[in-house]
C-alpha cells in the first residue's frame, strides 16, 4: 500500500520537531554565527571533525542516491557501487593534498580560490558555470527525485510533495552553516539507520519469496539469481558500456568525476573550510568510512528488487501510469514493504538525505552568489546585513526555480545517469584549472580562461561527435577523460607561449601534506577494504 499509517505519521513528525528543535536550539546557542558572513556561510571554527563529516555525507547522500542509485542498482548491479567507493579513496587524497591548501590560503570560495590563483575573470566565468549547474541540474533533481519518492510512499500528490521539501528545507538553511552542520549530524544517523532497516526486510522479502532461511542467505540467492549484477567491470559489449565503461570506471574519467566533486566543489569542500587542517582531515576521514556503507544501503536493495521483479513480483508497482519498467521506483517500493511505524522510520531517513541535501546545496549557492557575485561585481560596499539579507534570498529565488523546473525530469530512465554525465560537461576542465593551478607554479590565468570556455563546448562536441561521424559513441566517462586531456595540454601549451602577464601563486609548503599516524592508519584500513572489495566483485 502506497500510504503512511498513523504510526508512521507520528514517527516522521517526531522526527521533524526533534530536527526543528535542535537547529533552532543551534541557532540561539550562539547568535553571532548567523549575523556574519563567516558565521553564516562557512560557521567558521565552530564545526567538530565529526559534525564535519556527517555534513558532508549528509549533504552528499540525497535521493538521487536512496531513488536514483538504486535504480541504477536494480538495472545494471553492483559496479554503479564505483562512484561511492571511488569516492572513499578520493576523500583520503582531498585531506591530504587539497584541504591544506584552502586553509592555509584561507579560502571560503571555490571561485575566491580562482580569483586568488588566477584573477577575477576566471572567478567570474566559473561562478556563473557553477551557479547555473548547481540550480539547473543538481538542486532540480534533487526536488524532482525527493518528490518523485514521497509520492511513491505516502501517495501525496506531487506538488505537495516537492512544496513541502522546499519549505522545509529552506527553514534550514536559513539557519546558516552551524544549523546545517550540527542537524546534519543527527541526519546522517536517521539515514544510515533507515536505509540499513530498508535493507533488511528487502533481503527478508527475497529470503521468504525465494525459500531462503534468513537475511544471510538471501544474499547468496542475490548472487545465484542475479549473478550479473555482481560485477564491477563492464566489457563493450554489454548494454551498460556506456555508463560505466570498463577501465575507465578505476583509471579515467571515474576519478576525474570524483576529484572534482570532492576536492573542487563548493558544496562540498565548504564544511571544512572553517575548519582547522587537522580538524578538517579528520572529518574527510569520517566521511571516507561512511562513504563505505553507501551501496549496501541503496544498491543491495536495488539488486533484491530486480531479483524479486524477475520472479514475478512488483511488476505493477514497478511501472509508471503507462505500463513502462521505471528503475528509479525500486527504493519507494522496498519501504511499502516496511511495517507500520519502522516505515516512518525509513521515510524520516529518506526525507533527512532530501532536506540536508537541499539545504547544502542551497547554502553553496547563496555562498558563491553573495561572495563572489553580489559582493564582487553588483555592489561592493555592501555591508555584513545586506550580505546576509542577498545570501537568504538567494536561498529562496534558486529553491523556486528548481521546483518550477524539476517535473521535466520525468523523461529521464535514470536520473543518476543524467545527474552524472551533465555535471561531468564541465568537471573536466573545472578539473585541469584546480589541478595545474594547485600544484603547477607556471599556469596562467589565459591558460585557466581557455579551460574554463571550451571545457562546455569540448564535451557537447564528444557527445555529438558520434552522430556526426558515424563512429561508436563515446561513454560519457570516457568522453570526459578525453575533455581533461585536451585541456591540460592546451593549459600547459598556453602557460608557456605566454607566460606573462597575471600569474598568481599561493602559499603552499611540504609540511602542510604531512599527516598523523591515525590519518594514515585509518587511510590503510579503506584502502584495503576497497581493494578487497574489486578484487571480489571485479
Amino acid at each position: 500500500m502506497n500510504h503512511l499509517s498513523t504510526g508512521d505519521i507520528i514517527v516522521f513528525f517526531i522526527y521533524f520537531i526533534l530536527i526543528a528543535g535542535y537547529g533552532y536550539w543551534v541557532y540561539r546557542r550562539k547568535k553571532s554565527d548567523h549575523t556574519d558572513t563567516k558565521g553564516f556561510f562557512l560557521a567558521e571554527g565552530s564545526l567538530t571533525w565529526w559534525a564535519i563529516g556527517a555534513s558532508i555525507i549528509a549533504s552528499n547522500i540525497s535521493s538521487e542516491h536512496f531513488i536514483a542509485m538504486s535504480g541504477s542498482g536494480f538495472k545494471m548491479g553492483l559496479a554503479i557501487a564505483s562512484y561511492e567507493w571511488i569516492a572513499a579513496a578520493t576523500l583520503i587524497i582531498v585531506a591530504v593534498f587539497f584541504l591544506p591548501v584552502y586553509v592555509k590560503n584561507k579560502i571560503y570560495t571555490m571561485p575566491q580560490f580562482l580569483s586568488q590563483r588566477y584573477n577575477n575573470t576566471v572567478s567570474g566565468v566559473m561562478a556563473v558555470i557553477w551557479l547555473l549547474t548547481y540550480v539547473l541540474v543538481n538542486l532540480t533533481s534533487i526536488y524532482f527525485l525527493g518528490a518523485i519518492a514521497i509520492e511513491t510512499i505516502s501517495g501525496i500528490n506531487f506538488t505537495y510533495c516537492i512544496i513541502g521539501l522546499g519549505i522545509f528545507s529552506v527553514i534550514i538553511t536559513l539557519g546558516g552553516m552551524k544549523v546545517i552542520g550540527y542537524t546534519d549530524v543527527i541526519q546522517v544517523l536517521v539515514l544510515i539507520l533507515g536505509g540499513l532497516a530498508t535493507c533488511y526486510f528487502a533481503m527478508t522479502e527475497v529470503s521468504n519469496k525465494l525459500n531462503g532461511h534468513g537475511v544471510l542467505q538471501a544474499f547468496s540467492i542475490l548472487k545465484s539469481e542475479a549473478g550479473d549484477h555482481f560485477h564491477m567491470y563492464f566489457r563493450k559489449d554489454s548494454p551498460f558500456y556506456q555508463e560505466l565503461p570498463g577501465i575507465s570506471l578505476l583509471a579515467g574519467g571515474m576519478w576525474i568525476n570524483n576529484l572534482n566533486y570532492w576536492g573542487c566543489n563548493q558544496y562540498i569542500v565548504q564544511r571544512a573550510l572553517g575548519a582547522d587542517i587537522k580538524t578538517g582531515r579528520n572529518g574527510l576521514i569520517f566521511a571516507a568510512f561512511l562513504k563505505l556503507l553507501i551501496p549496501l544501503i541503496v544498491v543491495i536493495p536495488g539488486i533484491a528488487a530486480f531479483t524479486l521483479y524477475q520472479h514475478g513480483f512488483f511488476h505493477t508497482e514497478m511501472a509508471d501510469a503507462n505500463g513502462v519498467l521505471k528503475p528509479d521506483h525500486a527504493y519507494p517500493v522496498l519501504m511499502n514493504l516496511l511495517p507500520s511505524g519502522l516505515k516512518g522510520v525509513a521515510f524520516a531517513a529518506l526525507t533527512a538525505a532530501i532536506v540536508a541535501s537541499l539545504a547544502g546545496k542551497a547554502n553553496s549557492i547563496s555562498t558563491i552568489f553573495t561572495l563572489d557575485i553580489y559582493k564582487k561585481h553588483l555592489n561592493t560596499g555592501a555591508s555584513e546585513r545586506q550580505m546576509l539579507v542577498t545570501g537568504r534570498w538567494a536561498v529562496i529565488i534558486s529553491s523556486i526555480v528548481a521546483i518550477c523546473i524539476a517535473p521535466q525530469l520525468r523523461t529521464f530512465d535514470q536520473v543518476y545517469q543524467f545527474i552524472q554525465e551533465y555535471v561531468g560537461f564541465i568537471s573536466s576542465g573545472v578539473f585541469a584549472i584546480f589541478l595545474l593551478g594547485l600544484f603547477w607554479k607556471r599556469t596562467t590565468s589565459a591558460a585557466a580562461v581557455t579551460s574554463a570556455v571550451l571545457t562546455i563546448p569540448l564535451s557537447v562536441f564528444f557527445k555529438f561527435l558520434p552522430e556526426m561521424t558515424g563512429i561508436e559513441p563515446i561513454p560519457f566517462l570516457n568522453r570526459m577523460m578525453w575533455v581533461f586531456l585536451i585541456c591540460m595540454a592546451l593549459m600547459i601549451a598556453v602557460s608557456l607561449i605566454w607566460p606573462k602577464g597575471e600569474n598568481k601563486t599561493i602559499e603552499a609548503n611540504r609540511a602542510m601534506y604531512k599527516v598523523s599516524t591515525s590519518f594514515i592508519i585509518c587511510s590503510v584500513i579503506i584502502l584495503g577494504i576497497l581493494s578487497a572489495l574489486y578484487i571480489v566483485f571485479w
